[in-house]
């Protein structure tokens, strides 16, 4: 692909059917997920015995469906777009779209199940099987348009590092943190190793809508993605406000905590991307950051050698899906600091359709700064240009 139109920094595979019976250590096959059945005949992985079926749901799409036709349950492997775990059918998805390439992150449901479970060889080689399957079978149908990011385990800032070196070595173009490298509930000096091995490798490191740690994990390993009525909220409602709020309530703190730690007087070079959480919110937390630090910057001893908001421009890059009001304030969030997205094929999508939005959120946006959003910075991240 000599010329790219549209690059969608964030995008997603499902698990293919058969890629822990392929790729993950026999010995483990046993405690691997299972595929069964959902509740309406559907597909669905099972993380441990005895626990709820995580459906496809609402992380798959296929041609026609409307979102009257959204359901939890019922999705098939048949049914659905192949493109989520085939990567040769993906690009003709991407066609389809009118899409050039795609940031790949994985499922985190999955990634959960191995990086909270105790075995540490089991976690290990639940992440390594992912990981090869994405660099090897997924990624080879075209590297330059299937973008993949290594899972770092969480197994402290040792294997942190030796994973992301392989990950390079496979041809892999970042890596995504679902939890900090040396295992804290926070960042942490101890993370400073891992850190400059990314500027070293020139590897951008990826949050998620947030982290979690064995420590703030309340013993939990799985999650169905589904939430739970609380008060008077039933289970619909809570998840439509939970969605409606995502990463406005982890990405925040994460952004300010790093920028008032000093990390990026340490490592001027370190690339940070917070990923699906949006950025018509970024204009307040600039704001508030700087009067903060300022007023306090004494008595609470933060030694800072430039503005919080100087930091953000030049070490945070920040994916959106649909972000009218940020496009319409995107010199307040940083043209340079935006990469446009699709979450393909999570439920929340377009497709076929994402041209067409793009077209309508950057109706009289100049030439140059649509470029830099929805193609030029994320080249520039994952040096694709």
């Amino acid at each position: 692909m000599s010329q790219y139109t549209l690059i969608s920094a964030d995008s997603h595979v499902v698990e293919s059917p058969d890629l822990w019976t392929k790729w993950l250590q026999p010995e483990f096959l046993d405690r691997a997920p299972k595929l069964v059945k959902d509740a309406s005949g559907g597909d669905a992985w099972q993380y441990r015995p005895g626990t709820p079926p995580v459906p496809l749901g609402l992380v798959t799409t296929y041609p026609g469906r409307t979102y009257e036709a959204f359901k939890w349950e019922g999705a098939r492997y048949d049914t659905v777009n192949a493109g989520a775990w085939n990567g040769a059918v993906r690009l003709k998805e991407q066609q389809v779209d009118g899409v050039d390439a795609e940031v790949l992150y994985p499922s985190q449901r999955t990634m959960r199940h191995y990086m909270l479970d105790d075995d540490d060889v089991f976690h290990k080689a639940g992440i390594q099987a992912y990981n090869n399957w994405m660099a090897k079978e997924f990624m080879a149908a075209d590297p330059k348009r299937l973008i993949g990011l290594a899972q770092i385990p969480n197994l402290g800032v040792e294997e942190a590092i030796a994973e992301m070196r392989r990950a390079k070595e496979m041809g892999m173009r970042g890596v995504i943190l679902s939890s900090w490298p040396a295992g804290a509930p926070t960042i942490s000096k101890e993370d400073d190793a891992f850190w400059a091995e990314a500027v070293k490798l020139g590897m951008p490191c990826s949050i998620h809508l947030g982290t979690v740690s064995k420590a703030t994990s309340k013993g939990s390993t799985t999650t169905t993605g589904k939430f739970e009525p609380t008060g008077l909220l039933t289970a619909g409602q809570k998840t439509v406000a939970t969605y409606s709020t995502a990463g406005m309530d982890s990405m925040p703190p994460i952004i300010a905590e790093t920028i008032m730690s000093g990390l990026f007087d340490r490592f001027p070079s370190l690339v940070f991307v917070s990923v699906e959480a949006g950025a018509g919110w970024v204009p307040f937390l600039l704001e508030q950051m700087d009067d903060r630090w300022w007023r306090n910057r004494h008595w609470a001893k933060v030694e800072l050698e430039m503005l919080p908001s100087e930091y953000f421009k030049r070490n945070w890059r920040l994916t959106f899906v649909q972000d009218f009001y940020g496009i319409r304030n995107r010199h307040d969030v940083g043209v340079d600091n935006m990469m446009w997205s699709t979450d393909y094929p999570h439920h929340i999508c377009d497709w076929p359709y994402s041209r067409k939005i793009a077209n309508e959120m950057f109706a009289g946006v100049p030439d140059e700064e649509r470029w830099k959003i929805c193609v030029g910075n994320a080249a520039k991240v994952y040096g694709l240009l």
